[in-house]
């Protein structure tokens, strides 16, 4: 990202970086908050959709013009709830997307959407947008956990989706999944499991919950009225999510993402790759890669500071300042960018390329973490194979464990 000093257009190291950028556009409006959710969203505020769309296109125009109008190869339209907003404003969200930036021809744009929300017709109009890839919220097929969760939607309703969208043409489809929920028996997942296979998606990612203490789950477990989860019984769930989609030919190629060969979600292995990326819209993250940003969190915040914004201003090169929607900026130091594009990698089936790392920064995996590797790897965490440093089966059952060595070991 050009600022005072920063590489132009004709510089090969910011055309390298900059020109598969992926893009990020939040959606914060929903009916109602889960109570596990700890994203910027929010409730009851439809009338405000129209005033949001129209500052999150002005958004889209003036980072396209200070980037000089750089090439995207993925867009994730992401909430909240995007599919709460009628299908003509998503056609004008991409439409500026595609007017701002040079988006690839075969780019990935996927859209999130909440059973419930969406039938044929809806549905048809978001991929007539230009939206090829769809992700349902389904979390599980149980009612009785769905209401528990504060989700709106039933399991027949998240079927009746499923259907709806494939006869509006999504041809790539991935559905939601989390486990590790209040009261839930191993049984019971496993029959969210064998559901969402016998519906055929492309793609399926299982989330272990996770209490945050913002959320109205938090709440309750300082209160005492939820009990902490079951760490031993969430690692079960978590092997049979990875043997039950590994046997109907869904290959997990991150820890938590599962895909049949061909539909990996290229937005999300842009994160995991370390690459950069725009967040766009209310909340919203970026990353440079040597510098992360995000937008402020409240709706009246980030309207009254998009009026009238022409841009960030920059630090150094590919790092903005706070102003205007960005609500707060870390320049991140050489020894947190390499850590943090080990943990990342590691996240993938395909792991940590020594060759790769080397050649993006000029240093030796193997000599900077030696005794970490040497550690993970006698501990039967992880291993060095066909040039990869890659996590064991045990080894993802202990991430946070694994990836704390790699920020201690600076």
């Amino acid at each position: 990202m050009p600022g005072a000093g920063a590489g132009s257009r004709g510089d090969p190291a910011y055309n390298r970086e900059m020109d598969a950028l992926g893009l990020y556009v939040h959606i914060p409006f929903c009916q109602t908050k889960c109570a596990y959710c700890d994203f910027a969203v929010v409730v009851g505020r439809d009338r405000r959709q129209a005033e949001y769309v129209a500052a999150l296109v002005h958004e889209i125009r003036v980072w396209g013009a200070v980037l000089g109008r750089p090439g995207v190869s993925t867009i994730y339209v992401g909430g909240g709830t995007p599919s709460l907003l009628p299908a003509a404003q998503i056609a004008t969200l991409l439409d500026a997307c595609r007017e701002a930036f040079v988006v690839q021809a075969d780019a990935e744009v996927s859209l999130e959407a909440n059973p419930g929300t969406v039938d044929r017709s809806v549905l048809r109009a978001l991929r007539d947008a230009g939206a090829n890839r769809l992700s349902l919220g389904v979390q599980v097929f149980d009612d009785a956990a769905l209401q528990a969760l504060g989700r709106l939607h039933s399991a027949d309703e998240a079927r009746r989706a499923v259907d709806e969208a494939r006869r509006a043409g999504f041809d790539n489809l991935s559905l939601d999944l989390i486990y590790g929920l209040p009261g839930q028996e191993l049984a019971g997942w496993q029959q969210s499991l064998d559901e969402a296979v016998q519906l055929a998606p492309e793609h399926l990612s299982a989330y272990g919950l996770t209490i945050e203490p913002a959320t109205e789950f938090g709440r309750r477990l300082r209160l005492g009225k939820l009990a902490p989860l079951n760490q031993d019984l969430a690692a079960d769930m978590y092997e049979a999510a990875d043997e039950t989609l590994g046997e109907a030919g869904y290959r997990r190629y991150e820890i938590a993402n599962f895909a049949r060969p061909g539909f990996e979600c290229q937005h999300n292995l842009g994160y995991w790759r370390n690459q950069p990326f725009l967040g766009l819209g209310m909340g919203a993250h970026g990353s440079t890669v040597v510098a992360r940003f995000g937008n402020h969190r409240r709706l009246n915040a980030y309207l009254s500071q998009m009026a009238g914004w022409q841009g960030p201003r920059f630090a150094a090169p590919c790092v903005p300042e706070v102003g205007g929607p960005i609500a707060w900026v870390e320049a991140l130091d050489r020894a947190t960018q390499l850590a943090e594009t080990a943990i990342l990698a590691l996240r993938l089936a395909e792991g940590l390329n020594m060759a790769a790392f080397e050649a993006r920064f000029g240093e030796r995996a193997e000599e900077r973490w030696a005794t970490t590797i040497e550690e993970l790897e006698a501990l039967g965490l992880a291993r060095i194979e066909d040039g990869a440093l890659r996590l064991t089966a045990r080894g993802r059952l202990l991430g946070d464990e694994v990836f704390t060595r790699f920020l201690l070991e600076r």
